[in-house]
């Protein structure tokens, strides 16, 4: 029921849409409606931090009221890391993270998204929150090497996820079926640290949606002075979740947790419950 309601309000709308765009007032109204959502944010504080985030959907909203819940290992990992640092926010979306960091640790933070669909949101977010000094946007993809290949997408939605660079899997191993896509240059961590002057970070969250562990093989050289590193790695994914353990062991870092919510447990019947933010420390 709840889809055919979805379904006949899409079709309501699409329709009305369609008979204002061809007036000037309705082009006009449409106008307006646009840019009222797109100014429309939401406060969320969390400990001593209040941010403010865009919400022009329902996607974005939703990522504002579980901030707290969704991902609470991140935040704590957040939380641990020294005042002043640089952290390497790879797969930053709309920038949760990223403006966490910088706003209650006072952290530089790069904050790679490739997606163009997230972009404006990400620099609005950072914008709204007066972080301009604090984050700066590669919108770039990481990979394993520099190429120019295909960034494939599954979703347009603003502030989705569930794309990958170069590769024809999603974040479960499986084939995915992009509904969107676009060429785009991408290169690896060490390629961006020395072609961009990059600073060697203190610590790097990696959350790319399937292709972590390539991430991982361009970072080597990274690897080798960085405190800490949270990955995601979903166990199901055999080819990601041993090549994840296995560079990040030669690099000299070992496991400290692997966890992850009560909302991702709840979606194991989707695969999803074998999806772990691991936390891994310098020995």
């Amino acid at each position: 029921m709840k889809r055919i309601i979805k379904k006949f309000v899409a079709s309501s709308v699409t329709g009305i849409a369609n008979v204002l765009i061809k007036t000037r007032l309705g082009r006009y109204a449409i106008d307006q409606l646009l840019d009222f959502a797109m100014c429309s944010h939401q406060i969320v504080r969390h400990g001593e931090a209040e941010l403010r985030f865009v919400v022009p959907n329902s996607l974005n909203a939703f990522r504002a009221q579980t901030f707290s819940s969704k991902e609470p290992e991140t935040l704590e990992w957040i939380d641990r890391i020294p005042k002043g640092s640089v952290i390497w926010d790879i797969g930053a979306n709309v920038g949760l993270y990223s403006l966490y960091a910088a706003k209650s640790r006072d952290c530089k933070v790069f904050a790679f998204e490739p997606s163009v669909f997230n972009l404006e949101l990400l620099a609005r977010n950072i914008h709204l929150n007066k972080l301009v000094e604090k984050v700066v946007i590669i919108p770039l993809p990481l990979t394993n090497s520099l190429k120019i290949s295909t960034l494939n997408m599954a979703s347009t939605d603003l502030g989705g996820a569930l794309s990958t660079f170069g590769e024809d899997y999603g974040w479960d191993g499986k084939k995915l079926t992009p509904i969107f896509e676009y060429q785009v240059v991408g290169f690896s961590g060490d390629d961006a640290a020395r072609f961009l002057g990059l600073p060697q970070p203190d610590y790097i969250k990696i959350d790319v949606d399937g292709i972590e562990h390539m991430v991982l093989m361009g970072i080597k050289n990274l690897l080798e002075r960085v405190r800490g590193v949270l990955v995601e790695v979903n166990d199901d994914f055999d080819e990601q979740a041993e090549q994840c353990n296995k560079i990040l062991q030669e690099a000299g870092l070992i496991m400290q947790e692997k966890r992850h919510s009560e909302m991702f447990a709840s979606l194991d019947s989707f695969g999803a419950g074998k999806i772990w933010n691991q936390i891994w420390i310098k020995k």
